[in-house]
């Protein structure tokens, strides 16, 4: 672990100052209806709670574009979290100011608050300075356990650190960078990845940096046939970027000189439309021009499933097809069931994946649910991410 953690700071009687990722999807009930990310922090909180911390929330919520919304008010996450803890968790009147300061100096030990959605101000996403030395007036020990949110360079995970010290790793944050640096670092092989979602320009940097790391790189959804057209293949209508052509030609030369091997879909689902009630399969390269491609097919399931259930080490993210829709979930939700049912260690991370391993009913048969989205796959790019670089060094 590169950077020092909440377990390493004397806590007792201090004021900490949680960052946390509780951005979760809330209901037309305006109710919480899901809360892993919530319940992925519940550690970090109970360790500064137990050690007599007073414990400062703060997170954000949706983008309420800089200014007060009800829409996004934290008010439904404190009661998720209320019924987690089983006890009463205040939400504050707003994240920074003298009334916050006051109710945050009437906290006891093992006393909470959450404060109010930090986006309704514009200056935690333009890391404002004085916002950032606001923020950091409500702490005396910041923790950062927000790893979905690290690749910003916002007020609240990187400003702040400039005002706040120690400024320590809370344990999901560790556990994330942890399961991560095994990936990277020294992975059981084979090393399998697997990349599905729309687009190759979404993941231009992480293709290019899988291709020196990985044994087999699987490639499904829609940016597989930006491949499949590089490698010649007729593509009807499917979702396909032109200009990137020539780039997806160069990957699979770097690729076959790496000796990397690439797996692209041999069969395809496809319809006119996302809306279609039933999908054709069709051999890759058969696409006829009134179609697209929409899911991959039960052939290239099955030779995926064969590669995954061989990799000592499966990195999963971006689903196969348009999962969301029943005639096209069959691809992802069975990409999903063979990285749970191999026996090396596997790892899936945003939320379109970890909602399509819950979908297909083996999240809890995955090595590792990762939290983080953008953050997962710019840590898997070999990037630094702002919110990690800004803690104390181990």
């Amino acid at each position: 672990m590169p950077k020092r953690t909440i377990e390493e700071v004397e806590l007792a009687g201090r004021r900490v100052f949680l960052r946390v990722d509780f951005n979760v999807p809330i209901g037309q009930d305006g109710e919480v209806f899901e809360d892993a990310r919530i319940r992925g922090a519940l550690p970090t909180l109970d360790l500064a709670r137990r050690a007599g911390a007073r414990v400062v929330l703060a997170s954000h919520l949706g983008r309420p574009k800089g200014r007060p919304d009800p829409k996004y008010s934290m008010a439904p996450v404190a009661r998720r979290l209320t019924k987690l803890l089983g006890e009463v968790v205040p939400v504050a009147t707003d994240c920074v100011g003298e009334a916050v300061l006051a109710q945050a100096d009437t906290l006891r030990p093992g006393g909470l608050l959450l404060l109010e959605n930090l986006r309704f101000h514009p200056e935690e996403e333009a890391n404002e300075p004085a916002f950032a030395r606001a923020l950091a007036s409500l702490g005396d020990v910041y923790v950062n356990d927000a790893f979905a949110a690290a690749h910003r360079a916002h007020a609240s995970i990187e400003g702040i650190t400039r005002h706040l010290r120690p400024a320590v790793a809370g344990l999901l944050m560790k556990q994330e960078l942890s399961v991560l640096a095994r990936i990277l670092d020294a992975p059981a092989r084979p090393l399998v990845a697997i990349l599905g979602g729309a687009k190759v320009s979404d993941k231009l940097g992480l293709v290019e940096s899988l291709l020196g790391r990985v044994n087999r790189l699987l490639v499904g959804g829609g940016m597989a046939f930006t491949f499949l057209r590089a490698q010649g293949h007729a593509v009807g209508r499917s979702l396909l970027e032109t200009d990137l052509i020539p780039t997806a030609a160069g990957l699979l030369e770097t690729a076959r000189r790496r000796r990397v091997e690439i797996g692209l879909p041999v069969d395809t689902v496809v319809a006119e439309s996302p809306d279609a009630v039933a999908g054709q399969v069709v051999p890759t390269g058969a696409i006829p021009a009134d179609r697209m491609g929409l899911d991959i097919g039960p052939a290239t399931i099955a030779a995926f499933g064969a590669a995954i259930r061989e990799g000592g080490t499966v990195v999963w993210n971006g689903p196969m097809g348009v999962f969301e829709r029943a005639p096209f979930a069959a691809g992802t939700l069975g990409v999903a069931r063979a990285v749970a049912d191999g026996p090396g260690l596997s790892v899936v991370g945003g939320g379109d994946t970890v909602a399509a391993v819950q979908q297909a009913g083996v999240a809890e048969r995955i090595g590792y649910l990762s939290t983080g989205g953008g953050a997962f796959l710019e840590h898997l790019e070999g990037r630094t991410l702002p919110g990690v670089a800004a803690l104390d060094d181990a």
